[in-house]
């Protein structure tokens, strides 16, 4: 009876050091730290440098961006569309947001809008989903669409 119990107590303990392992593996994502990782994406754009704003995204994530029906699935191509983008100095707002959340993977969804050197603008519905990779949240999808007329 002394053996099945230590045998008991012993898969218990392994089952919740387990358990925790994972719980600490675990990162989540809040409206804040959505709000952080926009800004960080935000203020690459504004350094001009394509490759900053492409170190933001995973390495296989997908662009589907606002300016372009071209979907951008390589490094390559997400540098052709900063490069050109980046010229008119974009400067982004987030107008409204939504962020789920769940074990190393996060989705922020809305509308933001862009203002450009020239003084134009253009308003965008938004999704970024994020993961966590090697202790950091990448860009994993990134799909901008202009607002309907």
């Amino acid at each position: 009876m002394l053996k099945t119990f230590a045998v008991i107590t012993l898969l218990t303990a392994s089952a919740i050091a387990s358990a925790n392992n994972v719980s600490a593996q675990c990162a989540t994502l809040d409206k804040q730290q959505a709000k952080i990782l926009f800004e960080r994406w935000n203020t690459a754009l504004q350094t001009g440098d394509p490759g900053k704003v492409a170190a933001n995204y995973a390495a296989d994530a997908v662009l589907l961006p606002t300016l372009s029906n071209q979907p951008r699935t390589d490094l390559a191509g997400k540098l052709d569309y900063f490069n050109k983008f980046l010229k008119n100095k974009p400067v982004g707002t987030v107008d409204s947001s939504t962020v789920m959340t769940s074990c190393n993977s996060a989705i922020d969804t809305g509308t933001y809008t862009f203002r450009f050197s020239d003084n134009s603008a253009v308003s965008a519905r938004y999704t970024f989903t994020y993961a966590f990779v090697d202790n950091q949240w990448l860009i994993t999808s990134h799909h901008s669409s202009a607002m309907p007329e």
